[in-house]
Formats: structure tokens, C-alpha cells, sequence
């Protein structure tokens, strides 16, 4: 039966249509290369070549085995890069989606581990909100995704990849912000900032602990995100509970203050991923992912 070498040889010729140029294109003689064409004209039984002093050109069946030729060798190259890639799984891409609120800490320490520690996997990022990456799971257009704590479907797996403590957001000369570790109760009436229903999350995790607490602050805005609420902290239009991690946004007219809701209340990001991903390099980036913290 014929090898990868006769293979390679008769696309070449069958490219070029002239022996000489086909034997450059091969770095070899031309003597090799004709035995190469013969010997597979022998395996075959048939003739893939009409030569003469002048020319060279493909017979019938020639041109029927060039596209088959072409198609066993790409797949023979793609199989050694697969068996490649699983022999060496900390090589590779990795599609990650992520939510803007893991900008303000956990995907620059993610970004900065696997540079370190998982140099040859390029991690491609997109930015999609938790429901959206559901979706692109289920359409593998990313391996991975990080999300806050939702509802997991059937076809998909999930892990707790980081959790943060809470903040009182509140603009520079706000009585509250003198106090080093102010109280839930002491927001009951203040103007608020709340998330809105479209930062479910959020928006249920701080409804939740002021229905336990009976405490009730007087919303004045509701914003989907950390930023938009921090911003308007930062007019002094009301305060805000963010996750600690939004400390990194740069308002210098808002101060933080480490805030309980609860006795186990805390924020958390979740990795989810389908566990038929064959993706060699999905592996150690989610083993890194789970063990930052």
C-alpha cells in the first residue's frame, strides 16, 4: 500500500506538471521522485501521469485520485497535531467569555497566572452576560465562561472559581464614610443606588439581606452595573453596596467601607463548561482557574 511519501510526491508533480520543478519544490533528485510515482502507479494499478519529452499531464484517473490524495494528507497532518496537542495539553486556544464585573480583579489575575504559568495557551476573551455564554457553550463558540452563580443546564458543568466580601460605596462627605466598618442599619432610609433586575445577581442577593435585616433604603436609581453605580456615588445622588473588588475602579470621590449583610453573604463568579469539550488546553486553564481563588 502506498505511504504518506508517494502521497506528498505525487501532489507535488500533479501541482507542478513538470518532474524538475516538483523535485525543487521536494528538495530531493528527480530520480527519487520518479521511482516515488512509479512505485505508486504500481500499489494502484493504474497510470496517473501521461508523460512525454514535453510535457507531463494527469490522466483520468490521475485527476480523480489528486482531490483524495489531497484529502488523506490533511487529515494524516491534522491527526499527528491532535495526538500532538493531547501529548502536550498546556498547548493550545482557549475561548473564555467572561462578565465585566471579573475586569475589576479576577481576570486580570487570571490573565497574568496563565501568562506565568501557561504560556504557549492563547486565551482568546469575549465579553457576554451570563445567559449569553450559556448559549455560546451550547454553540461551542467558547470553551469556558465566567459567570455569576446561575441555574446550571444538564449539558453543563459548574465550579466556584472566586467569592468577595461586600462594600458600602459612599461619596467623600457622607457622614457614614468617617465610620471604619458602618452597619447594615444604618442605610435603612439613605438614598440608594440599587442593581437593577438587570443585574439579577446582585440585585437579589441585596433585596434578600434587607428583607432579613428589615432594613429599606430609599432607591433613587437602579443600574445594571458596578461602574454605573459607582458613578453616580460619585455625584453623591445616593450610596451603593458593590462587591469589594470594585475598589480597583478609579472614582477619587468615593470611599469604600467593608460592609456584612450577612453571616454568609459573599459574591461569587462561577467557571461553566461543557464536559464534552475536547479541547485539550480547556483542562489545565480551568485547573489554574480553580486554584486562584
Amino acid at each position: 500500500m502506498f505511504d504518506l511519501g508517494q502521497l506528498r510526491s505525487f501532489i507535488a508533480v500533479a501541482t507542478e506538471l513538470h518532474f524538475g520543478r516538483a523535485a525543487r519544490r521536494l528538495h530531493m533528485t528527480q530520480p527519487p521522485l520518479s521511482r516515488q510515482i512509479q512505485m505508486l502507479e504500481r500499489d494502484l494499478k493504474v497510470p496517473l501521469f501521461t508523460r512525454t519529452s514535453r510535457s507531463v499531464e494527469l490522466t483520468q484517473a490521475g485527476r480523480a485520485f489528486l482531490a483524495e490524495a489531497r484529502d488523506l494528507l490533511q487529515r494524516s497532518e491534522a491527526a499527528v497535531k491532535i495526538a500532538r496537542e493531547a501529548a502536550e495539553p498546556t498547548a493550545g486556544t482557549v475561548r473564555v467569555g467572561f462578565v465585566a464585573a471579573t475586569t475589576y480583579d479576577y481576570l486580570p489575575r487570571l490573565t497574568s497566572r496563565a501568562r506565568n504559568e501557561l504560556p504557549n495557551i492563547e486565551l482568546v476573551y469575549e465579553e457576554l452576560n451570563s445567559i449569553e455564554q450559556r448559549e455560546a457553550l451550547a454553540f461551542s463558540r467558547i470553551d469556558i465562561g465566567i459567570v455569576r452563580p446561575l441555574p446550571v443546564q444538564d449539558n453543563l458543568r459548574s465550579a466556584c472559581v472566586t467569592q468577595s466580601g461586600l462594600a458600602l460605596a459612599l461619596p467623600l462627605a457622607h457622614p457614614l464614610a468617617v465610620r471604619r466598618r458602618p452597619q447594615l442599619a444604618q442605610i435603612h432610609g439613605e438614598p440608594f443606588i440599587m442593581y437593577s433586575s438587570a443585574g439579577r445577581y446582585m440585585h437579589d442577593l441585596l433585596s434578600s439581606a434587607f428583607r432579613v435585616a428589615r432594613v429599606q433604603p430609599n432607591y433613587v436609581q437602579f443600574m445594571s452595573q458596578a461602574q454605573g453605580i459607582l458613578s453616580l456615588v460619585s455625584t453623591g445622588l445616593g450610596i451603593g453596596i458593590v462587591p469589594e473588588e470594585t475598589r480597583n475602579a478609579c472614582f477619587d470621590n468615593v470611599v469604600f467601607r467593608p460592609i456584612r449583610l450577612g453571616p454568609a453573604v459573599r459574591t461569587e463568579f462561577h467557571a461553566i463548561w461543557r464536559p464534552d469539550n475536547r479541547n485539550p488546553a480547556l483542562t489545565p486553564l480551568r485547573d489554574l482557574m480553580l486554584s486562584i481563588g
